[in-house]
């Protein structure tokens, strides 16, 4: 069976051709879902009841199912756990800042990047997430904001999963909210962050898209780097920074590189040093992140005068570098605290500490 979530417009359109409806009954269906977020054909009281029985019975619509949202103490940061059809869970993150209303989707069950800080990954992947079980994620968070008259701005892709890992579910998930006639996002307010799968980055640039790329880097060399994302051991730092650099020239979009302070291990004045050395006369900026905490983890969170001294040696340096704020703490919705569910369970897995 089709799921709804996951197909493009024209081939709704194509679809209702088939079936020997008319070409309106598409437009009604769109509008449902994306202007209206309605997943539920039942109240698409315009449609015939023929036809709302014909899309039940080849067309699945709803594949998510709404189990629980969290809110942050500071009422800036909510969190939605999702149950998928097969039992398995995922989370996304809806992020409120000034007009800005971001997203934080999810695009696997797991994560093959088994990051040291990360709670998502640490019984690897499971497996990847459907585009429609992707693009519903927006779909009900955008619902969720219409009951106080606003709407999703913009999307990351930094919620569970390697979303470079899931590069056809992402590319057409991708397609479906950036297609005019259904979302219609700007490839502007999408970022996509990856661990850096250098192949399907390169991909990325190949199939002609041009959303934001982050790069999660985490160290200043390939030594460190492969202690706190195993998954660089399959790609050198240096591969990984060419792809990049060259999505970043092909689409003309400064690159972000996301990196997670480690107390001990990445964040040292000389590792600071060599990550402006990395990066010298690069047109980018460094996303800071003092390590959330993680339930089972045996890391720490550096000092805030080490932040502070990391921070200003890249600034005098001539890196443009921000601190993240973190939103989201308290509830576990922070960078790297999104975890992994087991079925027919809604508490976290227990982490076991691992030494880097």
């Amino acid at each position: 069976m089709r799921e709804f979530c996951g197909l493009l417009s024209q081939e709704v359109e194509n679809f209702f051709e088939e079936e020997g409806e008319k070409a309106f009954r598409a437009t009604q269906l769109f509008d449902w879902v994306y202007q209206k977020g309605k997943v539920d054909y039942d109240q698409m009281l315009n449609l015939p009841q023929p036809l709302r029985s014909l899309l039940k019975e080849k067309v699945a619509i709803g594949v998510l199912q709404l189990e629980k949202i969290e809110d942050s103490e500071d009422g800036e940061t909510k969190k939605f756990l999702w149950k998928l059809p097969d039992n398995h869970f995922v989370e996304s993150v809806l992020i409120m800042s000034g007009d800005r209303r971001t997203v934080c989707v999810s695009s696997q069950v797991g994560c093959p990047a088994r990051c040291a800080f990360c709670a998502s990954g640490k019984e690897g992947a499971i497996r990847n997430l459907t585009p429609a079980e992707i693009v519903e994620q927006v779909v009900l968070i955008n619902h969720h904001l219409m009951q106080v008259d606003e709407r999703v701005s913009h999307l990351v892709f930094m919620g569970m999963g390697e979303p470079l890992e899931n590069y056809v579910g992402v590319v057409r998930a991708l397609k479906i909210l950036m297609d005019p006639d259904l979302f219609g996002f700007s490839s502007r307010r999408i970022t996509v962050s990856t661990v850096g799968v250098a192949p399907n980055i390169r991909r990325l640039m190949e199939d002609g898209f041009k959303v934001n790329l982050a790069l999660s880097l985490h160290a200043p060399n390939q030594h460190i780097r492969k202690k706190v994302v195993p998954y660089a051991r399959k790609f050198s730092i240096e591969e990984v920074l060419k792809s990049a650099r060259e999505y970043a020239r092909f689409t003309k979009r400064d690159l972000t590189y996301e990196y997670v302070l480690l107390d001990g291990i990445n964040d040292t004045e000389e590792n600071a040093e060599e990550l402006a050395s990395l990066l010298r006369n690069e047109q980018c900026t460094v996303n800071l992140i003092p390590y959330n905490p993680v339930s089972g983890l045996n890391l720490k969170r550096p000092s805030k005068e080490k932040i502070e001294k990391f921070h200003a040696i890249l600034l005098k340096r001539g890196v443009r570098t921000t601190r993240r704020y973190t939103k989201g703490k308290d509830i576990a919705a922070a960078c790297g605290q999104l975890a992994l569910h087991r079925k027919n369970e809604k508490k976290p897995l227990e982490i076991e500490a691992k030494s880097v």
